[in-house]
């Protein structure tokens, strides 16, 4: 009994604490905000709210992303309900289910001979309190033979608990030592249990526990590495009749986890609800990275389509037309098109007039950097006049290559522009041309696009 005691002992002291350091309900903390005082928990839970409801977030990263916006909205209702989760997370039969249902006092998670038993993050509430709860997350092995998918669950479920409790049932292996740098890269308080204790002997035990904190320094604090035994194994006693005759009996010693307990409860009071807070508000601001990355590449990737849609439909117009020097002209109206829709694409839409005016600015840059070029097209344009369109055949297919490449330059350049929220930045745009320049492959593009032109002609004839 004396763990349960510890236990309700511990969570009166916490109770008491953090009811004075923190609001009560939600309500409060509302209005304490609307009064003015801005505080750290009103900062996040504003902070999480703005994360789910950004508008400007495709579906498609949303998607992607799913289980952190899930975390983020199980982090808000945990903020405003004053929850605080543990995760336990350990190699395969560590006895992470077993630490559990003892810290419980029933058999609340699935206990197996079998490896890998749980397959998924299960949680259970420890103890209520109008405060908050407290739960306990079970998590898969870290090692499991082709158990990839479920480590990686394992370690997202510890990035948003509030404290981790790293199980180990001996010295730590290479496995464990990395995923425990993962754990602890998180920034959030790690207990370091070695579980199965009992199986060893009180000089053993204590060799081993000094071995863990030296290899868990820098991750893990030497107090918060200890020894417990969630299920010690069955024992014999001898006993003695009145008679003095011996039997003998197998008897179940009760779970050791006190110091657990205790340890527990310890960081639970230093850090009160300040846990949660400052957890919630790290994961917001790793899954908001997150998300700007997918949306940067998502855009990326839709502006790259558009451009080379739009650089080859050029390059088949310039080459088809026969009108001299009008196909110069529809090719510029293309232009201006392609550049509508990347401002759309990078939500920094233009009118028809500006768009207009970046293309002119565009293609005065190239114009100075690659005039030969530029010449070259004009020149190929007024020769299917001069030769009434003999020459078309011999002229079609290089200016048509020009075209798209003068478009896919014209593209990359104005896709830099938008991603830098539509400014050339410091370098000023003959940086900014000078800079696709610099990594093109101008014959390769000449090639590229001779080649498509060639296919899309052929497929239309």
């Amino acid at each position: 009994m004396r763990i349960w005691r510890s236990l309700r002992g511990g969570w009166r002291k916490w109770r008491s604490r953090t009811a004075a350091a923190a609001p009560a309900t939600p309500a409060e903390a509302q209005t304490q905000g609307a009064a003015g005082e801005d505080t750290p928990l009103v900062q996040v839970r504003t902070s999480l709210e703005a994360l789910l409801d950004d508008p400007r977030v495709p579906e498609a990263v949303r998607e992607e992303l799913a289980d952190e916006y899930r975390s983020v909205a199980d982090m808000l209702d945990r903020l405003e309900n004053g929850h605080v989760y543990i995760a336990a997370v350990g190699r395969v039969s560590a006895g992470k289910s077993s630490l559990l249902n003892a810290l419980l006092g029933w058999p609340a998670f699935a206990t197996s001979a079998l490896h890998g038993e749980t397959r998924r993050a299960d949680r259970e509430v420890w103890r209520e309190s109008d405060d908050g709860h407290v739960f306990l997350y079970d998590t898969p092995g870290i090692d499991e033979v082709a158990g990839e998918g479920r480590e990686a669950l394992a370690l997202r479920t510890a990035a948003s608990a509030d404290l981790v409790l790293f199980v180990a049932d001996g010295d730590l292996t290479r496995g464990e030592y990395q995923a425990l740098q993962a754990v602890s890269a998180e920034r959030r308080p790690v207990i370091l249990a070695l579980n199965k204790a009992d199986r060893y002997t009180e000089d053993e035990r204590e060799r081993l526990l000094a071995r863990l904190r030296e290899h868990a320094a820098g991750l893990v604090g030497a107090a918060n590495v200890l020894a417990c035994a969630a299920d010690p194994a069955p024992r014999r006693v001898i006993l003695v009749d009145a008679d003095g005759s011996e039997r003998e009996r197998e008897e179940q010693p009760p779970p050791a986890m006190t110091d657990l307990v205790e340890r527990l409860w310890g960081v639970i009071e230093q850090e009160g609800k300040a846990l949660a807070a400052l957890n919630a508000g790290l994961f917001a601001s790793r899954l908001s990275d997150r998300v700007s990355e997918r949306i940067t590449v998502l855009r990326r990737d839709i502006a790259r389509r558009l451009t080379d849609a739009y650089a080859l439909g050029k390059g088949v117009a310039v080459a088809v037309n026969p009108v001299p020097v009008a196909d110069l002209a529809g090719a510029a109206a293309l232009d201006v098109t392609l550049i509508l829709h990347l401002s759309r694409v990078y939500g920094l839409p233009v009118t028809r007039r500006e768009a207009g005016r970046l293309v002119a600015v565009i293609v005065a840059q190239l114009s100075a950097l690659l005039g030969a070029v530029w010449s070259v097209n004009l020149f190929a344009s007024l020769a299917k006049l001069g030769t009434g369109g003999a020459a078309t055949a011999l002229t079609a297919s290089a200016q048509g290559a020009v075209g798209y490449a003068s478009t896919w330059i014209l593209g990359r350049v104005a896709e830099d522009y938008f991603r830098r929220g539509g400014s050339w930045g410091e370098r000023g745009p003959k940086r900014a041309v000078e800079a696709v320049l610099e990594e093109l492959d101008t014959e390769a593009l000449l090639a590229q696009a001779r080649a498509d032109i060639r296919r899309a002609l052929r497929k239309a004839t």
